[in-house]
């Protein structure tokens, strides 16, 4: 999957979407207060992150639109404010958040033409891109966090063109940084094989993509992997 090409972004976008909308919908209310996968967070903390994560993205996709600068979050410290605020709201409410900012998302990306999809936005962290690449940073939230919901879904449940975009992603980022080990991952129901790190190191990791994917991005330990050369390395945090 090429992660600029909206034609096969946008899709994935919508399917992950209202895939991550019926996770949530079938929890108990009560349920959405329970812890989820990731630390110090609640499901509802979770489903508050991707409403705001909606809004952000929107900021983006109204800034390639009208060529103001609007950036997705004030800093770090506002985005964790704004998401512990949010919460706290009823489930209900939660609820709605999620499906309305997702719809918002979906027109402000369909109002962008040709020309307006190539203007230069910027990342929470800094990093220039595309309004094209919007799109790829919406499906990494709606398919990933869906399983960190922690409600029923598996990262095998993510569709393979994800599970390999996710690999070009974090072998590329993780890649270029300062310590990241490296080893050859070499999934054993893909002919593809991704380089971690400098090549010609002494490790190859095989396993299903999905559960290589899951090592990498540190949703697991890797505990279904197969190391051959050396002990399975650890890589440094992905986002």
């Amino acid at each position: 999957m090429d992660r600029r090409d909206t034609g096969q972004t946008l899709p994935l976008m919508g399917a992950g979407t209202e895939f991550l909308v019926r996770e949530v919908e079938a929890l108990p209310d009560d349920a959405l207060r329970e812890p989820c996968a990731l630390p110090g967070w609640t499901r509802a903390h979770l489903v508050a992150h991707l409403a705001r994560n909606a809004e952000a993205l929107t900021r983006l996709a109204t800034w390639a639109r009208t060529g103001v600068e609007t950036p997705m979050y004030p800093d770090r410290e506002a985005r964790a404010a704004e998401i512990e605020s949010s919460s706290k709201a009823p489930v209900d409410a939660l609820r709605r958040e999620l499906r309305s900012t997702a719809r918002d998302l979906d027109a402000a990306l369909a109002a962008l033409d040709d020309t307006t999809w190539q203007t230069t936005v910027r990342s929470a962290l800094g990093r220039p891109l595309p309004a094209t690449e919007v799109p790829w940073m919406r499906i990494r939230e709606v398919w990933l966090h869906a399983v960190d919901l922690d409600a029923g879904a598996v990262l095998d449940d993510i569709p393979s063109e994800v599970v390999d975009a996710l690999l070009d992603d974090a072998t590329a980022m993780l890649s270029a940084r300062d310590g990241c080990p490296s080893a050859v991952l070499a999934p054993t129901d893909r002919e593809q094989r991704w380089q971690l790190g400098e090549p010609d190191g002494p490790v190859a990791v095989s396993g299903p993509a999905a559960a290589v994917v899951g090592w990498l991005i540190g949703r697991t330990d890797g505990a279904d992997l197969t190391a051959t050369g050396a002990p399975l390395p650890t890589p440094p945090p992905w986002l």
